[in-house]
């Protein structure tokens, strides 16, 4: 997000005591524990200090800092590797006197496996990095990274003579940079979607032929794309000539993404709002679709949200605001893939409950098959409820 409350980190370098922004992509507290480390530092002691909650500050060269952090995290991978071997053949011993059901195996391998991403990222976010007020970096062959940091985190104020972030986080602004610049290709539509920095990118793009598929309802002349991000919905819903188009996000990057979006495609009559759900001062819509985050779970960084939805909030709350703001003889598109329920997070009937208790019912649902690469990894833990997925467009009307 961009910066709007000032946080200051504070280290010891060659006795004086330095003092600089400090930048964090998840809202993260400034560390507490800096210590200097430079080219002569090992992976093994950089992943000690890590692992014990020091952050270090690196000094030397950009190069040699990306290969240390590679190197911490493969260190990492080694310890989650032996850490899953030891759970695996715990499992299989406690399987042989237990009835234990999938039904809480597979919830707990979701929630171990976020907590163990979660430890990654914090031991990862401890490799720190130094820049000026413009975002240029003095360590030697290190490239340039004003824009891209511009574009993530803003403009720092010019009394701030330098700022502290993460090497991960450069990495991910660097990493955003790069997806503005070359754009996600959707093929079914033959053009390709821009994301910005803290905006989820379109990389699952299986559901794009649902909606090129089903037919429109009559008289579509208005249309709502509720959680619209890289606007990816409301651009289908215009090259299928909907006349007005009200696309939706509380999400200030979300917004300027999909109007950037928007002008590429030469998309004057999409109209953005920045609202929780449901467009304000709006007409009644003959189509309202949206694409929520498909798993219940509580996000633990920006971009999360667009992945993880807590306790099914934004879904349930979709669905009973939605039949309010439709038309006569309206129609609802929601895209959901049903992961959630081969995770045993939610089930069809709870679903189902939500929709009915909103006051609406299931016209159709049209279905696709996810190909992914982890829905095809057969060593993914959770390779049997990913191989299992289904993504759907459930068509939904007024009882």
């Amino acid at each position: 997000m961009l910066l709007t409350e000032k946080k200051y980190v504070e280290w010891h370098e060659n006795d004086t005591s330095h003092l600089a922004r400090w930048l964090s992509a998840s809202d993260h507290p400034a560390p507490r524990r800096i210590v200097i480390v430079d080219d002569r530092t090992t992976a093994n002691e950089a992943y000690r200090l890590a692992c014990a909650g020091t952050s270090m500050l690196y000094r030397g060269d950009f190069h040699n800092a990306r290969q240390l952090l590679q190197a911490i995290t493969r260190r990492i991978e080694r310890t989650e590797n032996n850490s899953a071997k030891r759970k695996s053949r715990k499992a299989a011993n406690k399987a042989k006197n237990s009835t234990e059901s999938d039904s809480k195996t597979l919830p707990n391998l979701f929630h171990q496996q976020r907590q163990m991403t979660a430890q990654r990222s914090r031991i990862l976010s401890r490799l720190l990095l130094e820049l000026d007020a413009d975002y240029v970096s003095s360590l030697r062959r290190a490239p340039d990274m004003s824009n891209a940091c511009l574009a993530a985190f803003g403009p720092l104020d010019k009394e701030d003579e330098s700022c502290v972030l993460s090497f991960r986080d450069l990495q991910g602004a660097l990493g955003a940079a790069g997806w503005r610049e070359k754009g996600v290709v959707i093929k079914a539509l033959g053009l390709s979607i821009y994301p910005h920095y803290g905006v989820f990118a379109p990389t699952r793009h299986e559901y794009v032929p649902l909606l090129l598929d089903a037919p429109l309802p009559k008289a579509c002349d208005v249309a709502y794309d509720i959680g619209t991000g890289t606007g990816l919905l409301a651009i289908i819903l215009a090259k299928r000539g909907i006349k007005q188009i009200i696309a939706t996000d509380v999400n200030p990057r979300a917004l300027t993404c999909a109007q950037d979006n928007f002008e590429r495609q030469g998309l004057a009559h999409v109209h953005l709002q920045q609202v929780d759900l449901f467009p304000t001062d709006a007409p009644l819509a003959n189509l309202i679709v949206c694409n929520p985050p498909w798993l219940p779970a509580k996000p633990t960084s920006p971009l999360e949200y667009s992945v993880y939805d807590a306790n099914s909030a934004m879904l349930k709350g979709f669905l009973q605001g939605a039949k309010s703001h439709l038309a006569q003889h309206g129609e609802i598109w929601l895209i959901l893939s049903d992961l959630a329920e081969h995770l045993q997070l939610r089930s069809r009937d709870e679903l189902l409950g939500w929709i009915a208790d909103a006051g609406l019912t299931v016209k159709y649902r049209l279905d696709t098959q996810p190909k992914h690469g982890r829905s095809q990894d057969k060593s993914d833990p959770l390779y049997t409820a990913r191989s299992s997925e289904i993504t759907s467009l459930w068509c939904l009307q007024s009882v």
